[in-house]
């Protein structure tokens, strides 16, 4: 049985329904991306699952037990916003342990919550961190910080609310890394919310891609990646060339990802399937970004820096599909 099952949930803000008939299972330890563009209803499901918003249809569980009638602050359900919303005239051990002041019905001794304190701060690495303010800390520890505030009050199930949005992308990567490592070893269960791909691909255990709040498609990341299940999910998980074949009603289309692709040129291409002329060149650092144009057809092709013979711009190409994806 799944640890966190949403069953048939729809949600109407007025007339509006930005949560349509969704259902969707949770393993326990797992960590689940909501993944989709903005407004399609990644946000919307977080407060259902937190219980400040109650599904006009359908139920939530946890661990078997229906949830729509209990308060948020009975779901032992942790939330991590964009706006980290730490107190700026508290140090981070006064910041990780305002929630422990607030949190009714356990009451514990000034040793039991600093142990708390300390044991939080040992699995984020903040003990060096615990005597500073907020505004004396990098983005990556802010957000450490806000994290620990949240696993301090040991929830069942972490929410996540685009986390890494406001960070810069090179810190972003690196905090990204952090927190995979922190999840995997905690083994709480999360829910991750962003409009980020590669965010989703390297960071989940499965993805749920949603459109207009309806779930598309549900899998692992090389599921979602190489087996999409339709040309929505296609394109927006990554770079997709859809490969035309024949003509008329008589043609079909295939699936074809710009590093499945081989370039030579045209004197060498004598195995390849197509051939096309360069139009565009992009050094991109760690590859090489094409765009090819053949048949009618233009495809952007990713090569390898280091290996890809000299091809320039206006060069007759041939083009060998590596490996090609068709719908079914």
């Amino acid at each position: 049985m799944a640890f966190l099952s949403l069953n048939n949930v729809s949600f109407f803000y007025g007339k509006s329904e930005i949560i349509r008939d969704f259902s969707l299972d949770v393993e326990q330890g797992s960590f689940t991306t909501l993944l989709g563009a903005s407004g399609c209803g990644k946000t919307t499901l977080l407060r259902i699952i937190s219980g400040f918003l109650k599904p006009t249809e359908g139920t939530v569980s946890i661990n078997g037990q229906v949830q729509n009638e209990i308060l948020p602050n009975k779901r032992k359900i942790g939330m991590v916003f964009q706006d980290y919303a730490l107190f700026p005239h508290m140090t981070v051990e006064q910041n990780l342990l305002y929630g422990l002041k607030l949190k009714k019905g356990e009451k514990r001794t000034k040793e039991q919550n600093a142990e708390l304190v300390q044991k939080t701060a040992e699995n984020l690495n903040l003990q060096k961190l615990l005597r500073r303010y907020p505004s004396e800390l990098s983005g990556g520890q802010q957000q450490r910080v806000a994290l620990g505030r949240t696993l301090i009050l040991e929830p069942y199930i972490l929410l996540m609310d685009e986390p890494l949005s406001s960070l810069d992308a090179k810190l972003r990567l690196k905090v990204r890394e952090e927190l995979k490592e922190i999840q995997q070893r905690l083994k709480i269960t999360t829910i991750y919310v962003t409009h980020d791909q590669e965010e989703a691909l390297s960071l989940s255990d499965r993805i749920a891609v949603l459109r207009h709040g309806s779930l598309l498609q549900y899998g692992t990341p090389e599921q979602i990646y190489f087996e999409p299940k339709d040309k929505y999910v296609a394109d927006f998980v990554g770079r997709a060339n859809f490969i035309r074949t024949g003509n008329g009603d008589g043609g079909g289309e295939f699936l074809v990802r710009p590093e499945w692709i081989a370039l030579s040129k045209e004197k060498n291409g004598a195995s390849a399937d197509f051939t096309g002329t360069v139009m565009s060149k992009e050094f991109l650092g760690t590859f090489l970004r094409y765009r090819i144009k053949f048949e009618n057809q233009e495809i952007v092709v990713d090569q390898n820096p280091v290996s890809t013979e000299a091809i320039a711009p206006g060069d007759k190409v041939g083009i060998k599909i590596l490996k090609k994806w068709e719908f079914r």
